[in-house]
C-alpha cells in the first residue's frame, strides 16, 4: 500500500498530528501531505491515510482519529492520540525503514512508544497537564512544537501551512533520534555487561567508549560501582559518577571535593596525579590526559567516597 494523500485537518496544529507527519511522510516520500476539513478529501479511500480528523478510528479503512466518542485507548486505559494510533501501526515499519536490526524491533518500538509517544497522547487528550513538567513547561516538545504556530496577526492564508512545514521539519528529526538513541542503546547493552563482568568487585566500571549504561547497571545488579570511566574522541579519558537514577542529578559518590572547579596544574596539585585536567564543580566528571592518570583518579575517588560514606 503506497497512498498518493496523507490527509490530516487544517488550521492550527499540535504535536500528534505533527509527529504522525513525520513517521508517515518518512514511509512514504513521495506522498502529499494535505492539510484540509473538506469532507471529501477526509472520506476514506484507498489513496489516503487519514489521521487527526475524519471521526473514526478504522485501520483497515487507513483512518487514525480519537476525537470521537468510544475512541480507543490503550489497555492500560490511556488514551490514544492520532500519533498513538500512527506509531500502533506503522511504528515498527518506521523502525526498521532506519536500518535497526530485526533483534531490537520489538524493545526498540516499546521503548519509544512509553518514553515519547505516550506522553504525547496523554497531553493532547489532557490527560496530564503541562504544569506536570513544572519550571520546564514552555521547554517540553509538545509546548515548542505550538511555538511555531503563527502568531495572531500573521498576514497570508496559508500561514498555517507554511507554519506546519517549519514544525515538520523540527519534529522529523526528534523522532528519529528517539529511535536511534533506543537501538543504541540496545547495541551498548551487551558492550556494559562484559564491562560489569571484567570489573568484577572493583568500584570503577571502565568502558570502551562513552556509551548508555546506567539501566544495564540496574539491570546487572552492579550496586557496588561508584564510578566510570571510558576513553573520548578527543583523545583524553574521562570519570564520571553514576546516577542513582535518570531522572536524578544525585549520584552513588561524588568525586573528591577538592578537586571542584581545578584545571591543570591546579588540579595536578590538588589531585596528586599528573595528568589530570579538569573536573567540573558539580563533582559528577573529570578528565585526564591517559589512562594511566584516570585509573589513578579513580582510585583516590573511591578511596575519598568510601572514607566519607
Amino acid at each position: 500500500m503506497n497512498p498518493k494523500f496523507l490527509v490530516t485537518h487544517s488550521g492550527g496544529f499540535h504535536a500528534d498530528e505533527l509527529c504522525s507527519s513525520a513517521v508517515l511522510s518518512q514511509l512514504f516520500p513521495s506522498s502529499k501531505i494535505i492539510r484540509t476539513r473538506d469532507a471529501e478529501w477526509i472520506n476514506p479511500s484507498e489513496k489516503k491515510i487519514i489521521y487527526d480528523v475524519g471521526g473514526d478510528y478504522c485501520p483497515e479503512k487507513r483512518i487514525f482519529d480519537h476525537h470521537q466518542r468510544h475512541a480507543p485507548i490503550r489497555e492500560s486505559g490511556a488514551p490514544y492520540s492520532s500519533f498513538g494510533l500512527i506509531w500502533r501501526h506503522y511504528g515498527k515499519t518506521y523502525i526498521q525503514s532506519l536500518n535497526v536490526p530485526a533483534e531490537d524491533l520489538d524493545a526498540v518500538f516499546e521503548a519509544v512508544d512509553q518514553e515519547f509517544v505516550l506522553p504525547i497522547d496523554l497531553l493532547d487528550n489532557g490527560a496530564i497537564s503541562p504544569s506536570t513538567a513544572a519550571e520546564l513547561a514552555p521547554l517540553t516538545l509538545p509546548s515548542l512544537l505550538e511555538t511555531l504556530k503563527p502568531v495572531f496577526d500573521a498576514e497570508g492564508e496559508d500561514a498555517d501551512d507554511v507554519a506546519f512545514d517549519l514544525a515538520l521539519a523540527i519534529a522529523k528529526p526528534l523522532i528519529k533520534a528517539q529511535v536511534m538513541q533506543q537501538a543504541a542503546k540496545r547495541r551498548a547493552r551487551s558492550l556494559v555487561f562484559k564491562a560489569v563482568e571484567d570489573a568484577g568487585p572493583s568500584r570503577v566500571l571502565e568502558l570502551p567508549m562513552g556509551m548508555p549504561f546506567r539501566a544495564v547497571l540496574d539491570e546487572a545488579g552492579a550496586d557496588h560501582l561508584l564510578f566510570v570511566v571510558y576513553p573520548r574522541k578527543q583523545g583524553d579519558w574521562s570519570i564520571g559518577g553514576i546516577r542513582l537514577s535518570d531522572d536524578s542529578f544525585e549520584q552513588r559518590a561524588d568525586l573528591p571535593a577538592s578537586w571542584a572547579g581545578l584545571t591543570d596544574e591546579k588540579l595536578e596539585q590538588a589531585s596528586g596525579v599528573s595528568g589530570a585536567t579538569f573536573c567540573h564543580n558539580g563533582l559528577f566528571i573529570a578528565a585526564a590526559k591517559t589512562r594511566e592518570a584516570i585509573l589513578e583518579m579513580a582510585d583516590l575517588a573511591v578511596a575519598d567516597a568510601l572514607q566519607n560514606a
